[in-house]
């Protein structure tokens, strides 16, 4: 049985369908990228699948149960999602903001503070600690709160199985910290969490996905590896811009070019 079961989710809003029609299974482990032009409804997917936005048809299903079924304790400590937007202009020490995400659990100030740490390491933002996060950059801001989000749900042994929703988490980053995110969200995929994200740069989707959904017009257009979901024909249709899919010189995965 997949972790996360999702079907025929549908979103509506102003009578019109946000998202349609969508299925989704996905394992602890895993790490599935969306992609899709903006307004596809990847976004409005992610708040489906935790419970924020109501489904007009379709159920999610979280180890096996209804996810509308979890007490609010049961889902902060077992599911974490990471907005688009994180306003925040409280001056909180970086420590003291990844601290926030392990009010859900009762390990104790020492420990929870390991934790906090760990996930920081994970992200490269142990230097901040002490740092007011009003006076950081915006990339230092967006790694800071994805450690958060990971610290949330950091340990196995809490709650087992669990599941991480990021929505363009990339934002804000440069090259290098892009990758590097990229990097500490696999392996922490692989620690036994289930993760959706939402991406823009395909190449993010293709090097570090297990599986990539493709959204267009809140439908699924295609669901599958990365082979599967990135080639020309469906790139084109999806984004309608003309593109030329190569193997990467050195993974092998798709790469995508424009075509000018």
């Amino acid at each position: 049985m997949a972790l996360l079961h999702a079907e025929n989710v549908t979103v509506c809003a102003d009578q019109r369908e946000l998202v349609s029609g969508v299925d989704l299974d996905i394992n602890a482990g895993e790490l599935v990228c969306v992609i899709g032009p903006n307004g596809a409804g990847k976004s409005t997917l992610l708040r489906a699948i935790c419970g924020e936005a109501q489904l007009t048809r379709g159920q999610v299903h979280f180890k096996g149960a209804s996810i509308e079924r979890l007490s609010p304790r049961a889902r902060a400590s077992q599911l974490a999602v990471l907005p688009q937007h994180n306003p925040l202009s409280f001056a909180f020490t970086g420590l003291e903001l990844v601290a926030l995400s392990r009010n859900p659990h009762t390990t104790g100030i020492a420990r929870d503070q390991e934790i906090c740490m760990e996930a920081m390491a994970a992200l490269d933002v142990t230097h901040l600690a002490a740092r007011l996060y009003t006076t950081l950059s915006g990339g230092e801001q967006q790694r800071l709160q994805l450690a958060r989000v990971m610290a949330q749900i950091w340990c196995a042994e809490d709650v087992g199985d669990r599941l991480l929703l990021l929505d363009e988490p990339a934002t804000s980053l440069d090259i290098a910290h892009q990758y590097e995110m990229m990097k500490a969200v696999r392996a922490f995929a692989r620690r036994g969490v289930a993760v959706i994200m939402t991406v823009h740069d395909l190449a993010l989707a293709s090097g570090y996905s297990d599986r990539i959904l493709a959204l267009k017009e809140g439908r699924c257009m295609a669901y599958g590896d990365g082979e599967t979901v990135l080639t020309a024909a469906i790139l084109s249709k999806l984004y309608g811009y003309g593109v030329t899919v190569v193997a990467h010189p050195i993974t092998g995965k798709p790469l995508v070019l424009a075509n000018e």
